[in-house]
Parts: C-alpha cells; sequence; structure tokens
C-alpha cells in the first residue's frame, strides 16, 4: 500500500483502486493462464475485462472511468507506474505500446451480456 502511495504522489491521474485492480487483475491473469511468470500486456488486458465482468458487471466501464481509466492506454500507464516502484516486473521487450488501442474501450466495456451469456 505504501508502494502505492507513493505513485499517488508523483502521479494523480488515477485512484488508489486502480492500481489494486490491476494487481488482483495481474494475478487473475497468471490463474487463467497457469502461469506464474511474465504475462503480456494483451493477456493482461483480457484478463481486465474478464475480472471487470465478473466484479461489477454492466457497471464496469464506469467504475474504471471513476478511477481514471478511459482508455487501454491507461491501464498501461498503471503497469509502469507499478513498474516503477517494484511492485510488478517487466521484460525489456515490454512497452506501454503494448497497451495501446488494444481495443475500443468503449464496445469493449459495453457488451456485458455478450461476454457473460455467450
Amino acid at each position: 500500500m505504501e508502494k502505492i502511495k507513493e505513485i499517488l504522489k508523483r502521479d494523480s491521474r488515477y485512484k488508489m483502486e486502480a492500481y489494486i485492480f490491476v494487481l488482483d487483475a495481474v494475478s487473475y491473469s497468471q490463474k487463467l493462464l497457469y502461469r506464474e511468470k511474465h504475462i503480456s500486456g494483451k493477456e493482461l488486458l483480457s484478463a481486465i475485462r474478464k475480472l471487470g465482468f465478473r466484479l461489477y458487471g454492466k457497471f464496469t466501464k464506469e467504475v474504471f472511468n471513476s478511477w481514471g481509466i478511459h482508455s487501454t492506454l491507461d491501464f498501461g500507464y498503471i503497469v509502469f507506474n507499478l513498474v516503477d516502484v517494484g511492485l510488478l516486473g517487466k521484460q525489456p521487450s515490454d512497452s506501454l505500446d503494448d497497451f495501446r488501442d488494444v481495443f475500443d474501450f468503449e464496445a469493449g466495456f459495453s457488451d456485458y451480456e455478450i461476454k457473460v451469456n455467450g
């Protein structure tokens, strides 16, 4: 928690809940993929969508927006802030571009019924 507070002091774009959720999503993704090590930006974003729908249902996008998240790139900034304080690791090939426009944020969280029932 202290390391996240450190991030919030220098970057106030996202709320504490966003950082906690991303850390939870990393663990969730590793469980889904049966992997304890590195996951890609796209794999993490897929887990973020699934976990978001699981926890917040049709309100996922609104919850993310309330935390300051409005695009897939915002998740990348959160991940790299977590890397900067040592809460996550990265590979030399990892970049913010791995999170840029991975899916349309509006459409990606508006198809709740399809994701849950499809």
